[in-house]
């Protein structure tokens, strides 16, 4: 008798952990990894220059920035420095942004270097029209559900994202899901962007807050100002701008 009510015990106990409901965050620090395939990048934007080049080429460039927010306000960053291959030219592309997100407001405040310029950009959300669907995937632990962006009518997006982290924001200046999202991909850009660490506990809430230098400008000023700098490059240059877009 003893040891049937040992074993009864012993699985009233672990149905009733397993039964426990989730836990819902309301701070979070986020370490994601981008990781861009570049060939498949430099095929899409010139296929005559990327069969001069493709030799020369890395398979991927891999790149670290942290999140760090709550359901206020939130600011994305560059996170760990990476290797660079210094007997290769190429050199990662918008890696250096720090966005700072009023979900309060709606507003944005975006630094972001552009070669020799940098712009502080300064206005409100994106747009990005989401379509929830029934797909899930775990991602450190969290199980996320699938949505589908189109940013600005033109830049599709997936993204998979966690209402147990109450925050509806994302890496770069994505957002406006239910949720925090964990895992990023832009088919465009041939670019993911996926969590490797999610801290819940003790986060730096003071780090939170806009970058200050820079040209002020605003969302379309800056793409146009892109637009006309890129051009110069030619048809490979006009279609990087989108880099600049997120």
């Amino acid at each position: 008798m003893k040891k049937i009510f040992f074993l009864l015990s012993f699985f009233a106990l672990a149905l009733g952990a397993s039964a426990q409901p989730p836990k819902f965050h309301g701070k979070v620090k986020i370490e994601f990894e981008k990781n861009m395939n570049v060939p498949a990048y430099y095929k899409e934007l010139d296929p005559e220059w990327y069969d001069r080049i493709k030799d020369r080429l890395p398979k991927s460039v891999i790149t670290y920035h942290d999140f760090i927010g709550d359901g206020d306000r939130s600011l994305y960053r560059p996170g760990r420095e990476t290797q660079v291959d210094p007997r290769s030219w190429f050199r990662p592309v918008a890696d250096k942004n720090v966005v700072f997100t009023d979900f309060r407001s709606a507003r944005v405040v975006a630094q972001k270097p552009v070669y020799e310029e940098t712009f502080l950009m300064e206005d409100s959300l994106s747009r990005i029209k989401w379509k929830i669907t029934a797909d899930t995937r775990v991602i450190q632990g969290y199980e996320c559900r699938k949505a589908v962006g189109i940013l600005d009518d033109t830049v599709a997006i997936f993204a998979f994202y966690t209402d147990e982290i109450m925050i509806p924001g994302g890496p770069e200046g994505i957002q406006g899901l239910p949720g925090m999202i964990l895992g990023m991909g832009i088919p465009r850009l041939h670019t993911t962007w996926f969590a490797t660490k999610v801290e819940v506990y003790d986060v730096p809430m003071q780090a939170v807050a806009p970058a200050t230098k820079g040209k002020k400008t605003t969302r379309s000023a800056m793409m146009k100002s892109l637009g006309t700098l890129m051009r110069e490059w030619g048809t490979y240059g006009s279609r990087m701008v989108v880099n600049f877009a997120i």
